[in-house]
């Protein structure tokens, strides 16, 4: 296999979620909710991984992205499972928004859910436990001078939340587990359906045409 052959692999991403504390509390007591607003992820930054995301790659899975936010499917996790889809028994918070600004910055915030999981985290953060905020895509990377530039075929899954590395050895992880053929084929039966890859076509052409 040659270093430009395409390998799709589970790509997952640290960054330390660096919420709004006072809007957090504002939100909890005018709806009852508990809102955090802050950095999602950046594009073009060297990652703790070895990788980067190319803004115009992470910009274009954002604005993919929307089509879960606006069906109410925008789930993720408490940690990151092995898997390449998301497990709602294990599901602790939904995003509710999901935008890049001019910077390559990508803002949102999150709704924590009364789940196991968003219970926990809902502790979590009523404690002040400072948590990290990780991206879960598939897709392949090309090795350019020693990074590893995450290529167009990155699709995104979603956005877990994550605990700190007590140490800055602990925020490297293996570079990106392969997925075997059942699991591509899963993901895209439970993911990235009919709908959701003509609504990708849609976005690429409207790109496109700009």
């Amino acid at each position: 296999m040659t270093d430009d052959a395409k390998v799709i692999k589970l790509l997952r991403e640290w960054t330390p979620f660096e919420y709004d504390k006072k809007l957090l509390v504002e939100e909890q007591k005018k709806s009852g909710k508990l809102m955090m607003k802050g950095i999602l992820q950046k594009a073009d930054v060297l990652n703790q991984n070895g990788r980067i995301y190319p803004r115009a790659i992470l910009e274009q899975e954002v604005e993919n992205y929307q089509k879960f936010i606006r069906e109410n499917r925008a789930l993720g996790q408490l940690d990151h499972p092995e898997s390449s889809v998301v497990e709602l028994q294990h599901v602790s918070h939904i995003i509710r928004e999901a935008k890049m600004d001019s910077s390559g910055v990508v803002w949102g915030s999150l709704e924590v859910l009364d789940t196991p999981g968003g219970r926990i985290l809902k502790s979590l953060v009523e404690a002040g436990v400072t948590i990290g905020i990780s991206s879960r895509g598939v897709g392949s990377t090309k090795n350019e001078g020693g990074r590893a530039i995450v290529q167009d075929d990155f699709q995104l899954i979603c956005w877990d939340v994550v605990s700190e590395p007590s140490t800055p050895s602990a925020f490297i992880m293996k570079e990106g587990r392969v997925l075997s053929t059942g699991e591509l084929t899963r993901l895209n039966e439970e993911r990235f359906t009919r709908d959701v890859r003509i609504d990708r076509i849609l976005n690429d052409v409207i790109r496109w045409r700009r």
